[in-house]
C-alpha cells in the first residue's frame, strides 16, 4: 500500500485547499529534548490527510486518528462528523524529541498539513470538528503553540488571521476503519483531491524530515 500511495504522490497535481503553499519559518521556542518519547495532538480538518502527512516524517513513531476536545461518550464517528458534540477530528502524534522536535511538529502542521486560517471548515469539509486547534500535553507545549501563533500573527504569514485554537481536552481514538486511512485506500476520491496533494507539498518543503 506504501508503494501505491507512493505512486500517487508522484502523479498527483496540487488541489485547490489540498495544501497550504505558505513558505513558513521556524519557530523561534522549542521545547529542549528530555526523554526517547513525546506526544502531540493536533487538529486540522480531516484526520485521514494529517495522519498521512506526520506518518512520513523522520523521528515520529506513530500517528493515530481520533477525536479531541469532547466527551468519551460521544467520540464516535457518526456522533462527531453530524456535528453534534465538541470533539475536533485530531491525530496523536507519538516522536521522538530527540530526533524531531515540538516546534518542527508545528511547522509542519502550519505549513502543510492543513489551512489554519480557516474557521470550523477545512476545503469541503464543514463544521465545527473540521476546526484547527491544538490540544497541548502540558504548559510546555502551551507555551511554545501560543509562542509560535503569535509569531507567525506578528510576521503576517497567511494573508488572513490565524483560526487555530489552543484547547483542553482527552484524544478519544477513531474507529478502526480510520486508522491508516490513507496507506489503505491510496486510491479514494476523497484521498486523491485533498491529501495527496499535502504529501507533494511535505516532499517539496521539508524533503530533509522524511523518513521515507
Amino acid at each position: 500500500m506504501r508503494l501505491a500511495a507512493a505512486a500517487l504522490l508522484a502523479g498527483a497535481a496540487l488541489a485547490p485547499g489540498g495544501a497550504a503553499t505558505v513558505a513558513v519559518p521556524p519557530a523561534q521556542a522549542d521545547i529542549p529534548a528530555a526523554s526517547p518519547r513525546a506526544t502531540a495532538v493536533l487538529a486540522g480538518g480531516c484526520f485521514w490527510g494529517v495522519e498521512a502527512v506526520f506518518e512520513r516524517l523522520a523521528g515520529v513513531v506513530s500517528v493515530e486518528s481520533g477525536y479531541a476536545g469532547g466527551a468519551a461518550g460521544d467520540a464516535r464517528y457518526d456522533i462527531v462528523s453530524a456535528q453534534r458534540s465538541r470533539h475536533a477530528e485530531a491525530v496523536r502524534i507519538v516522536y521522538d524529541p530527540r530526533r524531531i522536535s515540538y516546534a518542527t511538529l508545528l511547522r509542519v502542521f502550519f505549513a502543510v498539513a492543513h489551512d489554519p486560517t480557516q474557521i470550523d471548515r477545512q476545503g469541503p469539509d464543514v463544521g465545527p470538528s473540521y476546526r484547527s486547534a491544538i490540544f497541548p500535553a502540558d504548559a510546555a507545549q502551551a507555551r511554545v503553540a501560543r509562542a509560535y501563533i503569535a509569531q507567525l500573527g506578528a510576521a503576517r504569514v497567511f494573508a488572513r488571521p490565524i483560526a487555530t485554537r489552543i484547547e483542553t481536552g482527552r484524544f478519544y481514538p477513531a474507529e478502526a476503519y480510520h486508522q491508516d486511512f490513507m496507506a489503505r485506500h491510496p486510491d479514494h476520491p476523497y484521498i486523491r483531491a485533498h491529501d495527496v496533494p499535502k504529501l507533494r507539498a511535505l516532499a517539496r518543503t521539508f524533503p530533509a524530515l522524511l523518513s521515507r
